[in-house]
């Protein structure tokens, strides 16, 4: 909120500040510079391409520093690190197809209890209907040796 003075606020002075005309304008132009310096630096933090191709330029160039300087080193590191990224999708590889096996060997693990499930269920029926046979049987036995009997007497 601006006063009638002029200033933006009610303590401001017209003592702190240059009071040259030339002074102030020197000042407007250092905070300008500043500023853009400032702008310029925060534009080349948050451009990431260029920054990955910078990245990407100085490792490429202390590659081909390092490989002068020692050729086998760099090959033997080389072939390492090949052996290494080999290594690594070997492993993967042989994980995955192991827990592809599993899962198969799940499911037919799965089925098979399902198969144990419905054979004991099926030989639980058959029990049963064995039992109530026995129990008929039983019953038709004793009602014939009664029969037999009751002729024997009379």
């Amino acid at each position: 909120m601006s006063t009638p003075s002029g200033a933006s606020r009610p303590d401001d002075t017209a003592g702190q500040g240059p009071t040259d005309p030339d002074a102030i304008k020197a000042d407007i132009e250092a905070t300008r510079e500043q500023l853009a310096s400032t702008v310029d630096e925060l534009s080349h933090r948050l451009d990431v391409p260029a920054r990955a191709k910078e990245g990407a330029a100085r490792a490429r160039d202390t590659a081909v520093e390092t490989y002068r300087e020692s050729p086998p080193a760099v090959a033997g590191a080389g072939a390492a690190l090949v052996g290494l990224v080999g290594l690594l999708l070997w492993r993967r590889r042989r994980t995955r197809r192991r827990a592809a096996a599993a899962l198969r060997s799940g499911a037919a693990l799965a089925e098979a209890r399902a198969e144990a499930r419905r054979a004991r269920q099926e030989a639980a029926r058959e029990a049963a209907r064995a039992r109530r046979a026995v129990a008929r049987n039983a019953r038709t036995t004793k009602r014939t040796s009664r029969r037999r009997a009751r002729r024997v007497r009379s």
